[in-house]
């Protein structure tokens, strides 16, 4: 594959123009001297990503469910969930309908850092996460809360499920209460917190009034069952499941992109691909304290301004950690994460709030 020529300064402001140009066209009634701007080219028209494939992305308008387009260069960043201005064209080629040309603001962005990418995109316009752990493989309040410290940083709604529920009985009692004591801390911090089961229809009510009216992203490791869910939810797409592998305990990478579906009764659900690792080194230390918002009445109150928040002297997390105030394994998975972008935060990741 041919390396992509990178684009200096003037170049990505001029596409930038362009791409606010087209957003006024498209809030604009079409006018004789717009169409002949384009001659092979509609009206703009406005839409959804669905999915997105390379350089083409399917998109969705409220009468047209799945309509596949080119996305033109200008575009440097597409996701699903992404509305759209776009064009059809006079002539469709190979199931090619239309022509992305530029993306609305966006009310939310979730996006996870990767170590050769940097930080990329997941899904756009998003106003609840759901947050999928399960029995099967090991249940991880590590995973769970890195998640957290995303859904707080872009401030939208986390739903905490654990599915596989039906599972609790079949593993060590005292394995099965430390997952009931961790899913209580949660709910006790603040956080809605559902334990359902793909196979149980019944357990999977509460799920279907959480999602109603909202744009939910179903997010968690690889073979948690969140196809699984997905299918329960919607039988109709039949969500390809894979299983958990015998040898290393973790589950197979079934989704490859994020997919966005429509809810009958309202609403829409985006199934993400399964990750194993949720990194956060995109985010300054601080910023991750101000993600756990249990710790937020208790941050600016330590003897030092820099605390770490370890050993350091009168530190108020940890004072409260000692009365009960905290909870001690939501400090241990704090002090984790930091630990583990101190170790992997690759160069070419961007902090937040500072230019590279």
């Amino acid at each position: 594959m041919a390396k992509q020529r990178k684009l200096n300064k003037g170049q990505l402001r001029r596409m930038q123009a362009n791409q606010q140009k087209r957003l006024q066209q498209a809030e604009a009634p079409a006018t004789p001297e717009l169409e002949t701007d384009a001659s092979s080219l509609g009206a703009p028209e406005t839409g959804t990503v669905v999915s997105r494939f390379g350089q083409q992305a399917i998109i969705c308008t409220p009468t047209e469910p799945d309509l596949r387009c080119h996305i033109r260069r200008s575009v440097d960043s597409l996701v699903c969930g992404d509305v759209v201005v776009w064009r059809r064209l006079q002539q469709s080629t190979n199931d090619v309908v239309g022509v992305i040309e530029a993306v609305q603001p966006r009310s939310s962005l979730l996006s996870r850092p990767d170590y050769y990418d940097g930080l990329k995109p997941v899904a756009a316009n998003v106003d609840q996460i759901l947050i999928v752990s399960s029995v099967l493989p090991a249940f991880s309040t590590q995973i769970i809360d890195r998640y957290l410290v995303a859904c707080e940083d872009i401030e939208v709604t986390p739903v905490i499920i654990l599915n596989k529920a039906d599972l609790l009985t079949d593993i060590d009692a005292d394995a099965a209460a430390e997952i009931q004591s961790a899913l209580a801390m949660y709910q006790a911090i603040g956080y809605q917190v559902l334990q359902v089961s793909a196979k149980q229809a019944a357990s999977l009510i509460s799920l279907q009034q959480v999602l109603d009216d909202h744009v939910s992203i179903v997010v968690g490791q690889s073979g948690v069952g969140k196809s699984s869910l997905v299918n329960a939810l919607l039988p109709e797409i039949d969500a390809e499941v894979g299983a958990v592998s015998d040898n290393s305990g973790l589950g197979q990478h079934t989704t490859t992109v994020a997919t966005r579906y429509p809810l009958p009764n309202g609403g829409v659900l985006i199934d993400s691909p399964g990750i194993r690792e949720f990194a956060l080194w995109h985010l300054e230390p601080e910023r991750v304290a101000w993600c756990f918002k249990d710790f937020r009445p208790y941050l600016g109150r330590c003897k030092f301004r820099d605390c770490k928040h370890l050993d350091d002297p009168e530190c108020a997390l940890q004072q409260a950690v000692e009365t009960g105030d905290l909870y001690a394994l939501r400090m241990y998975n704090f002090h984790r994460i930091i630990e583990s972008m101190t170790l992997k935060k690759p160069s070419r990741v961007t902090p937040r709030g500072k230019k590279s």
